[in-house]
């Protein structure tokens, strides 16, 4: 999935979509208001980030995918030999009984752990993207409306799962920092929560 951005002017949104998408409406909007209060948002994680608008919006993917700290980037600098899968290789630190029991396991250590980590995936898939959701949507308050009424009740209400009063919360700020809020935390509550609004 293509990743998507927001662009705010002070508590306005007024661009949203793939990052060529929300330049080109910076430009235009910048063009008309040059001292307009710019903020950036990444829609998957809900951080403040900043664009280079002098470049296309080509380049800065195309340096990611070079960059040492990628993945690609870190093949290239390991040179000839495995893996060339997209697996790269970390340290894993166990005492030795934890590598005794991993050794006598069917298909040793690299197969076992790959089953232990897919199974603990999907036990905790839904407890994983309730916690993603509610610190998307932190980060985001805390850039956009730390100094706004509520917020701190709002936080710990967000985080309590307390969707009802999260939202009471927050009906008064401004609309579109509020609706974003609530987009970034969409899977932030436990589906009795949101029955309960609902």
């Amino acid at each position: 999935m293509d990743q998507k951005f927001t662009a705010f002017d002070g508590r306005r949104r007024f661009a949203s979509g793939s990052r060529a998408e929300v330049i080109e409406a910076i430009r235009t909007r910048s063009a008309k208001q040059p001292d307009m209060s710019l903020l950036i948002f990444d829609d998957s994680t809900g951080s403040q980030i900043d664009f280079d608008l002098r470049e296309t919006a080509d380049v800065p993917a195309a340096r990611l995918q070079k960059s040492p700290s990628s993945p690609a980037g870190a093949e290239e600098a390991r040179g000839p030999g495995r893996p060339k899968l997209g697996v790269v290789p970390r340290e894993v630190t166990l005492l030795p009984r934890h590598w005794e029991w991993l050794a006598a396991q069917p298909g040793g250590a690299s197969v076992t752990l790959r089953k232990l980590v897919d199974d603990a995936r999907r036990r905790n898939a839904d407890a994983d993207m309730m916690r993603t959701a509610r610190e998307r949507a932190y980060r985001f308050m805390s850039a956009m409306a730390g100094n706004l009424a509520g917020f701190e009740e709002a936080t710990r209400a967000l985080f309590a799962g307390d969707r009802a009063r999260f939202e009471n919360l927050t009906a008064k700020w401004a609309s579109d920092v509020r609706e974003y809020t609530y987009s970034l935390a969409d899977g932030a509550f436990t589906p009795e929560a949101e029955n309960a609004v609902g």
